[in-house]
């Protein structure tokens, strides 16, 4: 059984789709105290470590909980927020140093491969220093690196549209080929194959036996123009003059997706922090007349029903928006096999 330690953990994506593949995460590590509450409470044999990754006794500490242990992949899933096109500091955002930091823990616990994963942005020219950085300071610990590359969740079994950049570390060529070379795919699932099941909720109902799945009260104006908005894939375009927000009128391309609905047999958009507020993106119910609820973002980002999410509403919003979706982990695994095997013993 291979070995694992999860850095930038979250709320455990990385991990789930690890495990679900079989393989052992001796070690995760990350500094929220609302995510690392939903970590212990899915990954009780992981020694977790909670603690800032930028002080050195956070690394002894890694290191402790990997102890002798041989690590065959160490997991890299630096913050986001730096490397977003989003981000009005980019450039000149500490955080961008978070994922250099992190190359400590791969110092002390000496793994076989690394994989990063991160949004699309850190492919961009605005982070070719960064990713030279990460590159020249492995090579100086005896690792080899790809480039980054932008891939697509949703090709990878996840029912969400979710682009991500990735990077694949080893200590030599041999294996780096045989990553590049699998072929990793897995069928696409939509949103009606993930969701369609669950029981129907008007706006302010829940369901008796998931706490997560539990509809939002929306205000009435909003509920009037849900009822205008066409069922799979609808859009605010359809709505009359007279229920049109203020901020949007003669805009038709600005914020397009406000108030837009899921299409039942295509994947769902990239779900975000804001995943549950149909003011915040096409995160619309494909039918009924409400945003989708926790568990239908959960499952969205491949999440089983088993899963524990702690913390306040909006905190499971957060913790679901930021993850990692562990299919898309559980599929790369083929590749992260035959890439181990390809360093010898």
């Amino acid at each position: 059984m291979p070995n694992a330690v999860d850095i930038f953990s979250g709320s455990g994506g990385v991990t789930q789709g690890l495990r679900a593949a079989k393989w052992r995460v001796l070690a995760a590590c990350d500094n929220d105290p609302v995510v690392a509450a939903t970590y212990r409470a899915n990954h009780r044999r992981t020694k977790f470590v909670e603690a800032d990754i930028l002080l050195d006794k956070t690394i002894d500490s890694i290191a402790a909980a990997v102890a002798d242990q041989h690590v065959h992949m160490l997991v890299i899933c630096a913050p986001c927020q730096p490397f977003s096109s989003q981000n009005r500091y980019r450039g000149d955002d500490a955080r961008e140093q978070l994922i250099i930091r992190a190359l400590s823990v791969a110092q002390r616990i000496d793994p076989d491969t690394i994989f990063f994963e991160n949004v699309p942005g850190l492919a961009t020219p605005a982070y070719r220093t960064v990713v030279s950085d990460v590159q020249k300071r492995l090579a100086e610990f005896g690792y080899v690196v790809t480039d980054p590359m932008v891939c697509d969740a949703a090709d990878f079994g996840v029912p969400q549209r979710r682009k991500r950049c990735i990077m694949f570390a080893a200590k030599n060529q041999a294996a780096l080929n045989a990553f590049r070379i699998c072929n990793v795919t897995a069928p696409r699932r939509s949103v009606f194959q993930a969701i369609a099941d669950l029981p129907a909720l008007k706006s302010g109902e829940a369901s008796e036996t998931d706490v997560l799945h539990r509809a939002r009260t929306h205000l009435p104006i909003a509920i009037q123009r849900l009822l205008h908005i066409p069922a799979d894939g609808g859009s605010r375009k359809s709505l009359p003059e007279h229920l049109e927000l203020a901020c949007h009128k003669n805009k038709a391309k600005a914020f397009s997706d406000v108030y837009g609905r899921m299409s039942w047999y295509d994947v769902a958009p990239t779900l975000t922090t804001g995943c549950t507020d149909v003011t915040r993106g096409r995160f619309a119910h494909p039918e009924q007349h409400r945003a989708i609820t926790l568990r239908e973002a959960a499952r969205l980002q491949s999440f089983p029903d088993s899963y524990k999410f702690t913390g306040r509403s909006g905190q499971v919003a957060m913790q679901i928006g930021n993850a990692v979706p562990p299919d898309m982990i559980r599929a790369f695994v083929p590749a992260f096999k035959a890439a181990l095997a390809a360093i010898p013993e």
